[in-house]
């Protein structure tokens, strides 16, 4: 008898909707549209100057070697802030003053690493049975009571549900997080997750999640099953062993339509493709999915046989467009390449023509790279996409001919291949647009995207002549460190030095960081004993290592990855002229640009009269109906306001640490406030423990 009322409770409950006050930020990025958008102008044009700050949380528990980030754009219900801490821990505030009420700690004092994810946000689930909060780190989803922050036992195993699970092949041993929170239809959480970028990747199928029991109830193959649409895009085997083709980087939801739209990034492994000849779907694809049964409705690949890590960055912004006196609801795709897509998010149809642009063809053996690749025509891009030599930095005769000098030596094409030699990715891998996403206001049609324009130089290596220890190193360690080994490049610019480890740390330490992880650095406890011991004695001797160990021979390419680094000039800023972040609105009615400026600035810079540079920036913005964009996200630790129609500098304010993040406002007893996490670490900036709360008094 009560397994049958459970059935229909279980049942009934898929009519009952999410409904929260008007005044809450109750979803990750505003709504389940992600226009980072909110119907609020008590704070406006004319007042935000008298912005102040009204409260900070700090959590205290960031890393003292500035290792850590906070990335989460908190939830704020009923009065109550919702985020999480640089070591993921759950916790509510009383959003008027920023006291604590109670804190989760998953990892119950035991967390080691800040490697392999974030936070960004969570999943909140009101009911009449009881609310909760939907929330994971790295490979474990969280089912959280909002009253008392205690686990609701009925969820998963106690509370818990492992994402390794239910992926159809065992992945126990290989790297899984979902960093990014997805979407809620019904009693069912939507979830995507992040993968590595080397062999041995999970496979990025998207899952839905009974809300209730953690139950999985459909699950859609990424990387096609025999019978599927788009198994023959793939070698006949991918299904059972290729990975990526994820979503990391959240989801969109039209409710009404029931629809669910899903941006993926590339298969790995990323930069070198001979063992999946073939297009490659779904991976750099839009996705649109029925909601209720994970059946595929349409898709676009943005990318076709990615070998540059062009990863979909965020999820798409449910738009409306005007054309031709009609409006269209419609989905607008930022991108890592700076281009923007814009499609009819019923049917697929690109709202303007998008055509396919012959690039160059890949020189490395059993590479097949793809004959052409899709460009929009009419929008915009909203970061440069091509390198002349206008765009060598002004700033001192150095910097120029430091630029002149690697570029020069180096290949650039748009969508030019990796090779044996250096090769310029521009904008870089990190975009372009990033995962903060664009931020887009329904009233005005406007769309507003933060973005870096950085060039980036990789390149491949030959697999023959490497050893054991090098391979491990080349595979896993050198995205970070370098191929050097001296640290300090890649996402973070934080990294440590190896060079001459053995005069620090033993060969047991060395194997301790490498099974569990530290700071940054995820655990590797996926290597066999043999690699530990080759990765560790390389490090330890490189030479003593070459003449040890036998070649490598398990590698499955014939080259392995030989690492990037971004293009910093002797000076320690970017080798091209500014701007080296920039914020743009498009009008997506009129498909052109309102207006564009560098965002951030360099504190030395300014000395010197270089005022307008930009920064790089990760963070996303938000904007009302005030009239006003609010965004942290610049290296100079800043928040600032701009006017959304013409782009004027509004406000600012130094923060605790940089921004890196995406701000949430609120309402509460007709007091506005506008809240954002510190959590910087990034870039080489100090890593941070604060929530920062602004309003005007």
């Amino acid at each position: 008898m009560n397994r049958i009322i459970f059935s229909l409770f279980i049942l009934t409950s898929c009519t009952i909707k999410n409904e929260f006050s008007i005044n809450d930020w109750a979803y990750y990025r505003g709504d389940n549209s992600v226009s980072h958008y909110k119907p609020f102008d008590l704070i406006n044009k004319d007042n935000v100057h008298k912005l102040t700050k009204v409260w900070e949380y700090k959590s205290s528990d960031h890393d003292l070697e500035n290792r850590s980030q906070i990335q989460c754009n908190p939830l704020i219900i009923d009065g109550v802030l919702f985020g999480t801490s640089a070591k993921m821990k759950l916790f509510a505030l009383n959003a008027s003053n920023g006291s604590l009420l109670w804190e989760f700690d998953p990892y119950d004092g035991m967390f080691s690493s800040h490697g392999t994810g974030v936070n960004r946000g969570l999943n909140y689930f009101r009911h009449s049975s009881g609310d909760r909060i939907l929330y994971a780190t790295y490979s474990k989803l969280y089912a959280v009571n909002p009253s008392n922050g205690k686990l609701i036992q009925s969820f998963g195993e106690n509370g818990i549900v492992d994402l390794k699970e239910g992926l159809g092949r065992n992945v126990d041993s290989l790297l899984l997080a979902a960093n990014t929170p997805g979407v809620i239809f019904k009693n069912l959480l939507i979830l995507g997750h992040r993968a590595s970028e080397s062999t041995g990747a999970v496979p990025g199928h998207i899952r839905a999640f009974n809300v209730f029991s953690g139950k999985i109830e459909w699950i859609f193959h990424t990387i096609p099953y025999p019978g599927e649409y788009g198994y023959d895009t793939w070698p006949e085997d991918a299904y059972l062993r290729s990975g990526g083709a994820n979503a990391w980087a959240g989801l969109s939801l039209d409710e009404k339509n029931e629809i669910v739209y899903v941006p993926t990034g590339s298969a790995a492994f990323d930069y070198y493709g001979g063992d999946r000849k073939g297009k490659n779907l779904f991976a750099n694809s839009i996705i649109a999915l029925n909601a209720n049964n994970g059946k595929r409705i349409w898709h676009y690949q943005t990318i076709h046989h990615d070998i540059w890590d062009r990863d979909l960055p965020a999820a798409p912004n449910l738009v409306t467009i005007t054309k031709d006196n009609k409006n269209i609801d419609a989905l607008a795709q930022i991108t890592k390449s700076g281009y923007l897509f814009v499609f009819d998010r019923k049917t697929g149809e690109p709202i303007y023509p998008i055509k396919e642009k012959k690039v160059p063809k890949s020189s490395l053996i059993g590479e097949f790279s793809w004959p052409t690749q899709p460009v929009p025509t009419i929008y915009p891009s909203f970061s440069r996409i091509n390198l002349s030599d206008d765009d060598y930095p002004i700033r001192s005769k150095e910097a120029r001919e430091y630029a002149k000098r690697v570029w020069e030596s180096s290949k650039y094409e748009e969508f030019l291949p990796l090779s044996l030699s250096e090769t310029i990715l521009f904008p870089g891998l990190d975009g372009g647009g990033e995962w903060g996403g664009a931020a887009y206001n329904p009233n005005s049609g406007i769309i507003f995207i933060n973005s870096n324009e950085m060039p980036w130089s990789l390149k491949m290596n030959k697999k023959e002549g490497l050893t054991l220890g090098k391979t491990v190193y080349n595979s896993g360690c050198m995205i970070c460190h370098g191929e050097d080994l001296k640290g300090n490049l890649g996402v973070y610019s934080n990294i440590p030095s190896l060079v001459n480890i053995k005069d620090r740390m033993t060969n047991k330490s060395l194997e301790e960081i490498i099974l569990n992880g530290k700071g940054i650095m995820p655990s590797f406890s996926n290597l066999s004993n043999d690699e530990i011991n080759a990765i560790i004695n390389y490090l330890i001797d490189p030479e003593t290592e070459n003449s040890t160990y036998e070649k490598m021979n398990s590698w499955p390419y014939p080259y392995v990855f030989g690492g990037f680094k971004k293009h910093y000039a002797p000076d320690g800023y970017p080798a091209i002229k500014p701007p080296w972040g920039q914020l743009t609105a498009i009008d997506l009615n009129k498909a052109s640009i309102l207006w564009q400026i560098p965002l951030g600035q360099h504190d030395d810079l300014k000395k010197l009269g270089l005022i307008e540079t930009g920064t790089e920036n990760y963070g996303g913005p938000l904007v009302t109906s005030g009239g006003i964009l609010i965004i942290a996200a610049t290296m100079d630790e800043k928040i600032r306001a701009f006017d959304q129609n013409t782009g004027e500098l509004l406000w600012e304010d130094k923060l605790p640490a940089a921004g890196y993040a995406t701000p949430s406002t609120y309402i509460i007893d007709d007091k506005q406030y506008i809240v954002i996490a510190c959590g910087g670490g990034k870039l080489n900036t100090k890593s941070g423990s604060s929530y920062v709360a602004y309003s005007i008094n």
